[in-house]
């Protein structure tokens, strides 16, 4: 597969090919999403209608106020700690957060104790959540590492489904990465295999030739720094984010533009980028009891989440009463968000289980 940059960062990616050598998918990505002047992350305006795609928060506050409910019963369950840090990962314009705290205002003490921590990188997307949660005085960093210490809550919808990720391919001598390269006219951008195995096999599974593979190493990394945080100062984690049995074990990186699928290499900046999470890679990279991972529609099913949209349709108009069903169904069914999504809580072994995760096979 071959494009040809386009764009000012398209062509300084392609010169510093050209001066260094190929790049691994991940480096690309890196540049392509957080490049600090021209990174996808850095100055688009993602999310919405004018955006490249919608998440879970802005379709019904139903899924922000059940996530809300979960991080204030977490609270609970870990006797009430004042201050605690609540944190989000990548909040997008602030609307999860926003629904949380307000589905939560009337738990005694809850909003007292909370210190607001938001990880976002992206200044236009800090003005949008101010604008939403400026009453509950939030503080941005660029990583988690700068959040200061302390009890937590954490909450991560769609983040670990854009950070970088290499990947691989099984040839006859054993697994080669995939790189990104130049053809010979020295401006476009193409997809290769690195001559040799790479360093990373021990890492990857026994697979025939012409398998496929990814690994995050960013990912591995955010989920080692929560696992150290809440195994020093107690806590609870809630990771949403898409994937399936078989992430990790295949390519699946996609680019969206638009709302439609473009190719990864395509108008770097300008296109998302994102792949399937390994929630089992993150798991063993926290180090701490795992829940999960479930189906997002068994998630929120297990919350009330039907019988929330029943609440907010005994005041609602014919019109609201028929929006609020359908955005219920894009939420929970098969066949949308339903099990595409998958959920995953990481906790301090010290508090009761986690609600939503009632299945004993839910445990690790």
């Amino acid at each position: 597969m071959t494009l040809a940059p386009t764009g000012e960062l398209g062509r300084l990616i392609a010169r510093r090919i050209g001066l260094t050598g190929p790049i691994s998918v991940a480096e690309f990505m890196a540049e392509a999403l957080f490049h600090p002047r021209l990174g996808y992350y850095r100055r688009a305006m993602p999310l919405g209608a004018s955006g490249d795609f919608t998440t879970a928060p802005e379709i019904s506050q139903i899924f922000g106020e059940l996530l809300g409910a979960w991080l204030a019963d977490r609270w609970l369950a870990m006797s009430r700690p004042r201050p605690v840090r609540l944190i989000e990962l990548g909040p997008g314009r602030g609307t999860l957060m926003s629904d949380a705290l307000r589905a939560t205002r009337t738990v005694l003490g809850f909003h007292e104790a909370i210190e607001l921590h938001l990880v976002e990188v992206n200044e236009r997307l800090q003005a949008l959540q101010d604008a939403k949660l400026s009453r509950y005085r939030p503080t941005w960093h660029a990583r988690l590492e700068d959040v200061p210490e302390g009890p937590t809550l954490l909450v991560a919808n769609e983040f670990f489904d854009a950070l970088p990720v290499r990947q691989f391919e099984k040839t006859a001598p054993g697994w080669v990465e995939r790189m990104v390269g130049l053809e010979p006219d020295g401006e476009t951008l193409r997809l290769a295999l690195a001559p040799g195995v790479t360093p990373y096999a021990a890492l990857l599974p026994d697979a025939p030739p012409g398998a496929q593979a990814e690994i995050s190493e960013a990912g591995r990394a955010v989920a080692a720094t929560l696992g150290q945080r809440l195994r020093n100062d107690t806590g609870w984690a809630l990771i949403i984010d898409y994937g399936d049995e078989r992430a990790g074990c295949a390519a699946s990186l996609q680019a969206v533009r638009g709302h439609r699928e473009a190719g990864i290499l395509e108008r770097p900046g300008e296109t998302d980028l994102s792949a399937h999470v390994d929630f089992s890679a993150l798991a063993h990279a926290a180090g701490l009891p795992t829940f999960g991972p479930t189906s997002q529609g068994d998630f929120l099913l297990r919350l009330g989440a039907r019988q929330r949209a029943e609440t907010l349709k005994a005041r609602a108009s014919e019109a609201d009463k028929a929006a609020i069903d359908a955005a219920l169904v894009r939420l929970i069914a098969p066949d949308q968000m339903g099990t595409l999504f998958r959920v995953m809580a990481v906790g301090d072994d010290r508090s009761a289980v986690p609600a939503g995760f009632s299945d004993p096979s839910d445990a690790t």
